[in-house]
């Protein structure tokens, strides 16, 4: 292999096994659209004008154009890449598979991959993936979960776990996260919780949660922050005591 004086990687034509069908016919071309070159660019455009020649590729020794020959061979045949060595290759089997096939991939070594599960398997099979060690993964499950289904996640480990959880919980189960030991947590509770509820917030040691619930707890409830640490929540007090007056 060559390069150009830009630096992009050009393959010597000579010893390409296509040459006389692809490179003959314009189906390819040094240096843009190629095969044999370690260049992840030049072979997807080689597979996606030629996709018939991806199965060939699916035990490449160069995990890359093995990954590349995944996206473009038929479905029925990533059964013989499902086990492959290189994450990238599964991930992009993953990617592929349907939905009903992915079930294997839940244990798998690479979070990428259980990420790619957690996003696309069925929602009735999501809580398989709900104990999953890395939070990334436990976070998609829970922006995927329907909202009574995420009691589990209520005290999960991870804040933007929780915070997930907060945004998407049934309204009337939003009380079970109010003593939340994160503010911003607290803050998306005390956004969502009824009016008369929020009333709790306005003693809160987080002034954003305080703030938060002040923007629409029952004007009755208002007077305690007239003498509120911070001047935005007497301001907003003020503000809305004004209004009713």
């Amino acid at each position: 292999m060559s390069k150009s004086s830009s630096n992009t990687p050009i393959a010597d034509c000579s010893l390409c096994p296509f040459r006389s069908k692809t490179l003959l016919t314009g189906r390819c071309m040094p240096g843009d659209t190629c095969l044999t070159v370690a260049s992840g660019r030049q072979i997807d455009r080689f597979f996606r004008i030629n996709p018939q020649y991806a199965p060939q590729y699916l035990h490449d020794p160069f995990w890359e154009r093995r990954a590349i020959a995944v996206r473009y061979s038929p479905l029925a045949t990533l059964s013989a890449v499902m086990n492959d060595e290189d994450e990238v290759v599964r991930r992009a089997v993953a990617f592929r598979l349907p939905v009903h096939q992915l079930s294997q991939f839940i244990d798998d070594p690479d979070r990428e991959v259980r990420m790619t599960v957690a996003d696309r398997i069925n929602p009735e099979k999501l809580e398989l993936l709900a104990n999953d060690v890395d939070y990334i993964v436990r976070l998609t499950v829970a922006k995927r979960l329907p909202p009574g289904r995420l009691f589990r996640f209520i005290t999960d480990d991870d804040l933007q776990v929780r915070k997930a959880v907060a945004a998407r919980l049934p309204e009337v189960s939003l009380g079970l996260m109010k003593h939340d030991k994160d503010p911003e947590v607290r803050r998306i509770i005390a956004e969502r919780i009824a009016d008369d509820e929020a009333i709790e917030f306005l003693n809160d040691e987080d002034w954003m949660v305080r703030y938060t619930a002040a923007r629409h707890v029952p004007i009755y409830a208002l007077d305690i922050l007239l003498v509120d640490a911070e001047p935005d929540i007497r301001n907003l007090a003020e503000q809305r005591l004004n209004k009713t007056n």
